[in-house]
């Protein structure tokens, strides 16, 4: 190949009419139900209903249409005419569904009554409630409490979790995963060593006081939507929007507001990143290592000529611990390795310290880009090391701002679903319900996956999600996943995990939260956690799917009162009858965060459960915010090397976590097949490769077990060097299950290691 080729790309903005015909397109196909129109309305509003795809915060005063595309199209998804009935499982067997693809599955509808795997057809065949809940109860019985995870994907209510989390270790359970151990356990853990606090420190209105925001690894356009109207408000009152991203992202280059009738006749929006650095993947503690550098450079150069210095000294002195050892390594950095291990500029890399002086006030996001590493956790830590520098975590218009993924996971960790069993009030649980919890720690998920490897892991219950399709080693786990002896699903739709199944397997269907929920005390609603701390009530009016169907506390009741002994402290029924007793339970356990829960939960903009961190209280071992001294300079676990490349594994636009809505990629300029390999046109020519030439992707992480994923078709795109880009969760199987960070085993999916493969010829 001698030609350069130029690289896929979209010409026009995130939002605009692109985004409405993307909701128009999903909306005309499902044939969703009439009160779509009347739910999109409610959409995030105080007693509305909040949406079930990202946990993106509540405004006090919403838009008239406070949704984006994407969750737009998780509520048409869900409200679709399609069912999925014990009639289309006559049909097939699940070896055949086993060869569907994700997309087809889901596009069956939504499932409509409870089922049960029979292992002589091959097929799930329908039950009733009490004989699923009679038999899941009695598979459970003989198994050791310790060899069961209960698994939350990240969708289910407080109430939901709370009762969940409640059932898993009055069973005697602490295998409490959820989907953050797949993608934000990273944040968790890190913030919580060096700021005291699991959680980010922002809150929505911290974006109209900002001057400048730090943006990292993240896409908002395609992620979390409605991010793009406060971050064009921003940039609109002069705020500096400065991104770290290996990928080129629309969502983070331009914006035309659907709402702005301007805006859309003349198709002019906002340019939104200030500067826009194509970081290499794994060279983010590098980059901002060479901003601290910087920062040190001029202050000492300014205190030098008798000019006031650029750093906090009042807060460095009164707030932190560990800022001369920091500070020594810092000026030691070499600024050939932060060029070579960022793919930055040292001019760049200069430029961007020079906006963080000027601003007064300065935010840092960031996503899924510096917690899927191998050191993640001191990617987080470095960006804390820069925001702590100039005070700015603690002030309104600062602070730490990690992008969540799912509607309520944070909120699952709040009210109990954790593995750790040091997170959770054992101690007030034991003496409330009159039970011995147990105290060992349970499995998150990396550790779920090697002990269904092992045998040690005898069943899995998942309330929601698509586990088997999202984590690492997808071919080796499918075999392994079988020789479970239970496995039971709480689902809207059918999935492909729900057919790689244990010797006994269950498919338990639930309403989805926009659908109504009639208890013995009348209609129900909910509540979920938004990723700036604030607590939501949500109500769904739409009629469900099935008069069959039930809601996830009634299921988490019903396995519970069928699997665990009467107890007069264990009020399953009075609790299901009325969620409002929940609620009571939650906020008797967590008072402090809860105060009030039933009279504060549809409070416009939801009600704050408080951050200390954000009051510059610092619940860290020391007492202060710690600066930390990176032990490396690249966040790889398995570094370079000639022909070694490593793969992002991304989402598109027409998908919410591994439910594939479509196939237009439209924000990337990418249409059809998922099954594509996106290259830089430099990498294409070293290669020898050309625009549609089909390869395979083999690992390359040094332990000598092959992984390969084949089929796809070569893509030119705006890379940097060395680095590919492929669809989550089709690349999945290149990824080792010990391939992890360090710190909290999140999966190392933003810097995995391969090598490209010929096909012969």
């Amino acid at each position: 190949m001698t030609d350069t080729v130029a690289p896929k790309y979209y010409a026009g903005p995130a939002g605009g009419w692109g985004s409405l015909k993307g909701i128009s397109r999903v909306l005309a196909r499902e044939l969703a139900t009439p009160g779509i129109v009347e739910t999109l309305m409610r959409q995030n509003k105080a007693k509305g209903y909040m949406c079930s795809a990202c946990a993106w915060g509540k405004p006090v005063h919403p838009h008239v249409f406070e949704f984006c595309e994407n969750g737009a199209k998780s509520t048409i998804w869900d409200l679709t005419h399609d069912r999925c009935t014990p009639e289309f499982f006559a049909k097939h067997t699940v070896t055949e569904l086993l060869q569907w693809r994700d997309y087809d599955l889901e596009m069956q509808g939504r499932l409509t009554a409870p089922l049960r795997y029979d292992p002589i057809s091959d097929r799930y065949v329908a039950c009733d409630w009490e004989d699923a809940f009679a038999g899941i109860a009695a598979e459970l019985q003989v198994l050791d409490p310790k060899s069961v995870v209960f698994y939350a994907s990240g969708k289910a209510s407080l109430e939901t979790s709370y009762l969940y989390a409640l059932c898993a270790r009055l069973y005697g359970s602490n295998n409490l995963p959820d989907s953050s151990n797949m993608c934000h356990e990273t944040t968790s853990v890190s913030l919580k060593k060096v700021i005291g606090t699991p959680v980010g420190t922002c809150l929505l209105e911290d974006f109209a006081r900002c001057d400048a925001i730090f943006y990292f690894g993240q896409n908002p356009a395609t992620n979390s939507g409605r991010f793009l109207h406060p971050l064009q408000e921003a940039v609109k009152r002069g705020c500096k929007i400065i991104v770290f991203n290996p990928v080129r992202e629309k969502g983070l280059m331009e914006f035309v507001n659907p709402q702005n009738p301007m805006e859309m006749l003349t198709g002019h929006g906002t340019d939104l990143a200030h500067m826009y650095l194509q970081v290499k993947p794994g060279g983010d503690i590098a980059a901002l290592m060479g901003l601290c550098k910087h920062v040190l450079t001029v202050d000492e150069a300014r205190r030098r000529a008798g000019a006031p210095g650029v750093l906090d000294d009042d807060f460095i002195a009164e707030h932190t611990r560990g800022f001369d050892a920091f500070a020594t390594a810092a000026r030691a950095a070499d600024w050939q390795e932060i060029e070579t291990i960022s793919g930055l500029r040292r001019t760049d890399l200069e430029a961007a310290a020079h906006v963080y002086m000027a601003a007064e006030r300065v935010i840092g996001v960031y996503g899924m880009g510096l917690t899927q590493h191998v050191h993640g956790s001191q990617c987080i830590a470095m960006l804390i090391n820069l925001l702590l520098m100039r005070g700015n975590i603690g002030r309104p218009g600062t602070g730490i701002s990690p992008v969540r993924g799912h509607s309520n996971v944070q909120g699952q960790r709040t009210v109990g679903i954790s593995e750790k069993p040091e997170l959770v009030p054992l101690d007030w649980l034991a003496q409330r319900f009159d039970f011995e919890p147990p105290r060992d720690k349970g499995l998150n998920t990396v550790e779920a996956c090697e002990g269904i490897r092992d045998g040690s892991v005898r069943g899995f219950i998942s309330l929601g999600g698509n586990f088997v399709r999202a984590i690492p080693e997808q071919g080796a786990m499918e075999e392994a996943w079988q020789k479970q002896a239970i496995t039971v699903y709480i689902a809207t739709k059918l999935n492909r995990s729900h057919l790689v199944h244990g010797r006994a397997s269950w498919l338990l269907p639930c309403l989805a939260r926009s659908e109504e929920d009639l208890q013995e005390g009348g209609p129900q609603a909910v509540t979920i956690e938004d990723s700036f701390s604030h607590i939501h009530g949500s109500i769904g009016t739409r009629k469900p799917a099935s008069a069959h169907l039930r809601s996830e506390p009634a299921i988490v009741a019903g396995i519970a009162k069928a699997l665990l002994p009467p107890h007069p402290r264990w009020r399953w029924d009075e609790w299901i009858a009325d969620y409002a007793r929940v609620r009571d339970l939650i906020e008797e356990t967590y008072p402090d965060q809860f105060r009030s829960f039933n009279q504060r939960m549809f409070d416009a903009g939801g009600f704050y459960r408080g951050n200390h961190a954000r009051e510059r209280i610092w619940e860290t071992d020391s007492g202060k915010a710690e600066f930390t001294c990176p032990s490396v300079m690249s966040a790889l676990g398995v570094g370079t090397a000639p022909g070694r490349y490593h793969l992002i594994t991304m989402r598109s636009n027409d998908q919410f976590n591994t439910t594939i809505y479509g196939f237009s990629d439209r924000l990337r300029g990418l249409e059809g097949s998922r099954m594509i390999l996106l290259i830089g046109p430099d990498d294409m020519a070293r290669e020898g490769l050309c625009a549609g030439d089909v390869v395979s992707l083999v690992s390359d992480a040094g332990d000598d077990v092959h992984r390969q994923v084949s089929g796809l078709m070569v893509t030119p795109f705006d890379l940097p060097a060395g680095c590919l880009g492929g669809y989550y969760p089709e690349m999945n199987p290149l990824i080792p299950l010990w391939y992890h960070d360090e710190a909290s085993k999140t999966p190392a999916s933003k810097s995995v290691p391969v090598r490209i493969q010929r096909k012969p010829i």
